[in-house]
């Protein structure tokens, strides 16, 4: 069998302004010899729903990741989305074990590691890395920085160097700089270019190899953000439980909060006093109910809110101290429709890609793999 090396490459937070705003030769080179196509992320445009989506090729209502955490009506509390045990659907790394093909797991994010580590060969998180990584390769900066990419992309061009045998490397970057500069700012540009040299050098490293590299959402500046539980009390019209999708460990990212919310009613009756309450919020762009919401997002029922609340581009939900909170300036955030313009690029594929429009969304990255029985 014919084989070519995989290098997978989501670029966490890495929206397309931050593609336009900065000077990439590598990428850009990659493009104009590639595939490159202006995609949508996966709804609510979080990490772990998309970093599913892509790793699978499919929908939440398939592989059943539906955002960074769901509600669990049983016990009454929210619970991260991040065992193995709740993806549904054959990822990347299990395609590439069914195949005796080797496969990587680099990530910052420790989040990803205890998704998808029980199908890889390796799996090392620039977070806690194993000792070995840091006496070969120094100790990585802390998880809020921008340091700790450069570091994953120099163990992953090192890799490439010297283990061949690893057939599909996948490598996960944290958004924290995003959700920390905007894309003409000064940092976040020496950011990415320093991230597009460390592909050049993964390139160099392994000029057999293909690339896929997409993004799990975008970024923009937030201004204020609703505490809808506290909205609905004061209303006459309490909730039962309110979900921010984006709740994860990293707090100082997003304080958790997300540009759309899951909320679940007392009992059914009051979905329409409910509905109107949170219709009339400044910054919300729509209420749908569950049904409406998992079609359009395909998405499953059973784990997304009976009412479910879109932001608009400014405006956040979560359990902020007061019901309505101002944010700081330099507040960076995703979570809504407004960040789910994300990059989709192939260089260097051995086989025959589809049509670039294809590519409607960043799952489907993975799909050309997934149904490619050369490789």
């Amino acid at each position: 069998m014919n084989r070519q090396r995989i290098v997978i490459g989501m670029l966490d937070g890495f929206g397309l302004p931050y593609y336009d705003a900065t000077p990439l030769p590598t990428l850009n080179d990659m493009a104009r010899n590639g595939l490159f196509q202006r995609a949508r992320c996966v709804f609510p445009s979080v990490t772990n729903v998309n970093n599913v989506s892509i790793a699978t090729a499919s929908w939440p209502r398939e592989h059943g990741i539906t955002a960074n955490s769901y509600y669990d009506e049983q016990s009454g509390v929210a619970r991260y989305m991040n065992a193995g045990g709740l993806i549904g659907a054959r990822t990347i790394f299990r395609w590439a074990r069914d195949r005796g093909v080797r496969s990587a797991l680099l990530t910052a994010k420790r989040k990803s590691v205890e998704l998808f580590e029980k199908e890889v060969d390796l799996a090392v998180t620039a977070e806690a890395p194993p000792p070995d990584f840091v006496e070969r390769y120094g100790p990585p900066a802390g998880i809020y920085s921008r340091e700790i990419n450069y570091w994953l992309w120099r163990v992953a061009a090192s890799l490439l160097r010297s283990h061949p045998e690893i057939g599909l490397m996948y490598v996960h970057t944290t958004d924290y700089p995003m959700h920390r500069w905007a894309p003409e700012e000064l940092e976040s540009i020496e950011h990415l270019c320093e991230i597009d040299g460390w592909l050049g050098a993964c390139r160099e490293a392994a000029p057999d190899a293909t690339f896929f590299l997409t993004a799990d959402h975008g970024m923009n500046a937030k201004t204020r953000c609703w505490n809808l539980a506290r909205v609905c009390e004061e209303a006459g019209v309490p909730v039962r439980f309110v979900l921010s999708p984006e709740r994860d460990y990293y707090i100082a990212h997003h304080r958790n909060y997300t540009g759309c919310a899951w909320v679940w009613l007392q009992d059914p009756y009051s979905a329409n006093g409910v509905r109107r309450v949170l219709e009339k919020l400044a910054g919300v762009d729509a209420v749908l109910g569950r049904a409406e919401c998992a079609e359009r997002f395909h998405t499953r029922p059973e784990r997304i809110g009976d009412l479910n609340v879109m932001g608009d581009r400014r405006t956040m939900f979560g359990d902020c101290d007061a019901t309505l909170e101002a944010l700081p300036p330099g507040y960076r955030a995703h979570g809504s429709l407004h960040e789910m313009d994300v990059p989709v690029l192939i260089y260097n594929y051995g086989g025959v890609l589809p049509e670039a429009s294809f590519f409607e969304s960043n799952k489907d990255l993975t799909a050309v793999l997934l149904r490619d029985r050369r490789v």
